[in-house]
């Protein structure tokens, strides 16, 4: 059967290593570092986990990647530029804790120079203000596009969508807590388990997570109240925490 298979942790650094051996040889004198990123750096990977590794190079203009399968196990290469990668580690946007938790833990297997220790410090040192507008940005762009589309449905239909929906409203609470925290996230299956360990939660947020993982969304009324609930849980929150929604009646261009 072809894989993914199990694989053990001892096999799967043998074959990043393997690899960065092979971008040492392919690359020389242009690599910056090499590092292990995702589930193996952490040292919590399964059995079935992929192969992730960051190679940070001096003269590459853009980025890209290689991403294959050996057929019993499935490796990623991202070839990133210095500067563009400092960059995108201290740029913050709405899914920031679940996207940048890779700029803390990369595991180095080749860094000369303490890239990645640099990388880290960098991306831990972006400003308040930064993370500030990240959530009111989120709030419009993403909850209220959230709670319209609830809305409609409420109206017009189709009930069968509300199950996805209810997932993506409290994923996008949880990317709030996330931002309003300074904290990342593991993985996308932890979002919500470890959203509801932080503290200072807007009401109806832990209902509607208990719900969504759950599983039981066949219950359209419930995802309404429990998104509904939230929703105003989560206004009254962002007044109280300095998160201002902007609201304009003239077209700001």
């Amino acid at each position: 059967m072809m894989g993914p298979r199990e694989v053990i942790r001892e096999e799967r650094m043998k074959i990043a290593y393997i690899i960065a051996n092979q971008l040492m040889e392919k690359y020389g004198t242009d690599v910056e570092a090499i590092g292990i990123y995702g589930s193996l750096a952490r040292k919590t990977d399964g059995p079935f986990s992929d192969i992730e590794i960051k190679c940070i190079l001096n003269s590459i203009e853009d980025g890209f990647s290689y991403e294959w399968t050996s057929g019993d196990w499935k490796a990623e290469v991202n070839l990133d530029n210095k500067q563009n990668i400092v960059e995108e580690a201290t740029t913050v946007e709405e899914n920031w804790p679940l996207t940048h938790g890779q700029f803390f833990t990369i595991l180095p297997i080749y860094d000369p120079k303490g890239f990645f220790q640099e990388l880290r410090q960098k991306a831990s040192s972006v400003d308040n203000t930064i993370f500030k507008e990240a959530i009111c940005k989120t709030l419009v762009e993403e909850m209220y596009e959230y709670m319209g589309k609830l809305r409609n449905i409420k109206i017009q239909g189709p009930e069968t969508f509300l199950p996805a929906l209810a997932v993506e409203i409290a994923t996008a609470g949880a990317m709030i807590l996330g931002l309003h925290h300074k904290r990342y996230f593991t993985t996308s299956a932890q979002v919500l388990p470890e959203a509801l360990g932080l503290l200072n939660r807007p009401d109806g947020f832990d209902k509607l997570c208990q719900l969504v993982m759950s599983g039981h969304l066949y219950d359209s009324k419930r995802i309404l109240d429990a998104c509904e609930n939230f929703w105003n849980g989560l206004l009254d929150w962002s007044k109280k925490n300095g998160y201002v929604i902007n609201y304009s009646n003239s077209v700001p261009f």
